[in-house]
């Protein structure tokens, strides 16, 4: 006699869902709406991921997965809502003297001792005074951008 029939047997649980999938066997296709409308669920009421999950036939890895998408979809978005680029972007920086002109005015320094920046766009300079909102400098960068 081996151990597992020396065990009480309890009566199976009722089988509360079958699905029956016939067929070539495709994965199932999830519209964005209904992705979202699951991941919102899965955040409302307290109720656990993998019951969520359970309840549309899916894995929790798999709703987990679609809640990553969204934080990073949300992320993306509010960047481009401020203005910023999506990704890294460098621009090259060439470091120069400053050469003497006579006709050239020498304002004095200000308190915090720091420049102003130069930035070159094919032929338009933009020069940004210390202390610029990010808002301005975009738009500026942009128009100036979108001239050339």
């Amino acid at each position: 006699m081996s151990d597992t029939e020396l065990l009480r047997k309890s009566e199976p649980a009722p089988v509360r869902r079958l699905e029956v999938f016939t067929g070539a066997g495709r994965r199932r296709a999830w519209t964005a709406e209904q992705k979202a409308e699951i991941v919102a669920e899965s955040y409302d009421g307290g109720e656990k991921v993998a019951a969520v999950a359970r309840r549309y036939g899916l894995t929790p890895q798999q709703v987990f997965g679609w809640r990553r998408e969204a934080r990073q979809e949300a992320g993306r978005q509010a960047s481009d809502d401020k203005g910023e680029a999506s990704g890294t972007v460098f621009a090259p920086v060439i470091m120069a003297p400053a050469l003497p002109s006579p006709e050239a005015m020498v304002a004095p320094r200000q308190g915090g001792g720091a420049g102003a920046i130069e930035i070159v766009i094919g032929a338009t300079t933009v020069r940004v005074a210390p202390g610029m909102d990010a808002a301005t400098l975009t738009a500026v960068l942009r128009a100036v951008k979108a001239a050339t």
